[in-house]
């Protein structure tokens, strides 16, 4: 057991070493997702789905294009980087596209969980859902 520690830690430790200010967004974009197919198992109940592994697998496949989204943008920050290191131009701002795609994706999970939970049976306050939208709108405009 104390060789998982040690190898769960290290793998998470370099993790957050490479990913920088973009760790704390990733990691709660995972536990979102997480929390989004969980609920949304139980919501299926609720909606008259049918529970298959054929849905599972599909919804499994689409967190796992949120996380590849997310790397699409870190992959944007560093060519916009390179480029502007090759033509003189010191860029600071460290993984600035894959961080608003991350918050972009963290609110649509929010809405989502939040739609399940509704689908429950659950009221949910009004706030919740007007600020989600308003973060996720202000994160599409810049």
């Amino acid at each position: 057991m104390e060789k998982i520690k040690i190898a769960v830690s290290a793998v998470f430790g370099a993790l957050t070493a490479w990913l920088g200010v973009l760790a704390i967004p990733f990691y709660v974009l995972v536990g979102l997702n997480v929390a989004d197919y969980i609920t949304g198992i139980f919501a299926a109940k609720y909606r008259g789905q049918k529970i298959s592994s054929y849905v599972g697998l599909q919804g499994i496949i689409k967190k796992v294009c949120m996380w590849l989204l997310v790397v699409i943008g870190a992959v944007l920050d560093w060519l916009l980087k390179y480029a502007g290191e090759q033509i003189g131009i010191d860029i600071r701002l460290n993984f600035l596209a894959a961080a608003v795609v991350a918050i972009w994706l963290i609110c649509n999970e929010i809405i989502s969980i939040l739609e399940n939970i509704s689908d429950i049976g659950v009221k949910l306050p009004p706030l919740l859902i007007k600020l989600t939208q308003n973060i996720k709108s202000k994160a599409e405009k810049e």
